[in-house]
């Protein structure tokens, strides 16, 4: 076990490359767990915030008439950006990363393309 903590570990301090992105956190979308973090954690939201917030968004779109499951959510306050990605895994509850910015520091777009290729590479 120790040696894959040790991977995710390095898997998520990798995603503070970005511009940016001051905390990461890998969330158990179903429970809140949350299995990792990097960089600060307070700004990457907590677990079961995270989860309980993409639940939330997934039933309205779902209401909405929105097909297909949330792939990510983005949002924005006078400090920060904080974004959600859905992590794909083929066994499990599914994840989350959970990712905050300096928005004085940080291109939403740049932010969401850079965090999205990568998000796979914390499970691999």
């Amino acid at each position: 076990m120790g040696e894959n903590a040790t991977a995710l570990q390095t898997s998520l301090e990798r995603l503070l490359d970005a511009p940016g992105v001051i905390g990461v956190a890998l969330v158990d979308a179903v429970t809140g767990l949350v299995y990792g973090t990097a960089g600060d954690a307070t700004e990457a939201a907590g677990g079961a915030e995270s989860s309980e917030f993409a639940a939330l968004v997934a039933q309205r779109l779902g209401e909405a008439g929105a097909e297909g499951e949330l792939e990510s959510v983005v949002l924005t306050s006078r400090r920060r950006h904080q974004m959600l990605f859905s992590v794909v895994r083929p066994a499990g509850d599914p994840l989350l990363l959970a990712a905050g910015l300096d928005r004085d520091r940080a291109n939403v777009a740049l932010a969401l393309r850079s965090l999205g290729d990568r998000v796979t590479e914390v499970l691999g």
